[in-house]
């Protein structure tokens, strides 16, 4: 679903509490200069940003959806996926509790990357990585990038250099800065999100390969998926609506906008959620009041 004239829904979006280059008061700002009407934040397990993102939402016109991307795991099927909760009560405990050792383990293991770095000769130090995500919750490996970048170490965040150090080594050794990292259960970021107040949504299943843990996931309260993500294909889509209509999900989508960290053919609203899917999430929240 691409970018509408005005109203733009996009329910997918970062700030540099997590992984974008921009802060939430650019990204808010930003927004509404891209006529986006409501945007989500949907920062990597914190919710940190969302009041200074509801206050100047407030002032710009720009309606702040409170939300959370949880990184979570399907442990039957070994292999990663994203709990999206729009809606949430950003101080709610159910949320920091389980996200809190996420946050804390991303960041020792970034500084492990980085001294392993050390070690193979590179010119990089904790403190000098650490300055590019002052404002953040974690230090993520697109801030170990982004300081062998300015330290002249490569032209680009994610291009060869990327893929040798940090390859899971899916197809053969894994790069030298690999550091396995431990994720949280997908049903425990699903009950989080509804104990929170919110409403959980799939995140981009096409690019995780989650679709086969839908009717489980339902069972244990999903009740959203996301079906426009640039991950996409048109294959994915369908896949992702078909799954909506079987399960009875609300449709979502946005952009996954993270600036310098992203990609930058998809800004701020270029994804448009629409109308309805609003009026179906608002729905939702009020639904899960009463049960």
């Amino acid at each position: 679903m691409m970018k509408a004239t005005t109203g733009i829904t996009d329910l997918h979006c970062h700030t540099n509490a997590s992984d974008n280059t921009f802060s939430v008061e650019e990204v808010v700002r930003q927004a509404s200069e891209a006529g986006v009407a409501t945007l989500a934040i949907t920062d990597h397990d914190t919710t940190a940003a969302v009041p200074a993102a509801l206050r100047l939402g407030a002032e710009l016109g720009v309606e702040i959806v409170p939300g959370i991307e949880i990184s979570a795991y399907d442990f039957d099927r070994k292999r990663r996926a994203h709990i999206l909760g729009l809606f949430v009560r950003p101080e709610h405990s159910s949320l920091a509790q389980l996200c809190a050792p996420t946050v804390e383990l991303r960041s020792r293991l970034s500084q492990e990357m980085t001294q392993r770095l050390a070690a193979a000769g590179y010119r990089i130090t904790w403190e000098g990585v650490r300055r590019y995500a002052a404002d953040g919750s974690s230090v993520y490996k697109q801030h170990i990038m982004n300081a062998l970048v300015d330290l002249g170490y490569a032209d680009e965040l994610f291009g060869d250099l990327y893929r040798k150090l940090f390859s899971r080594g899916e197809r053969g050794e894994p790069g030298i800065a690999y550091m396995p990292m431990r994720y949280v259960d997908a049903r425990d970021a699903i009950r989080a999100v509804l104990e929170a107040g919110g409403v959980p949504v799939l995140a981009h299943p096409g690019q995780l390969g989650n679709f086969e843990a839908i009717p489980g996931w339902v069972d244990c309260g999903l009740q959203g998926i996301e079906v426009y993500h640039p991950s996409h294909n048109v294959e994915d889509r369908g896949r992702a609506l078909h799954a909506a209509a079987e399960h009875g999900l609300i449709v979502t989508g946005g952009a996954d906008f993270h600036g310098g960290y992203g990609d930058s053919g998809w800004p701020l609203g270029s994804i448009d959620a629409g109308p309805e899917c609003m009026a179906a999430l608002r729905g939702q929240v009020q639904l899960n009041k009463v049960r």
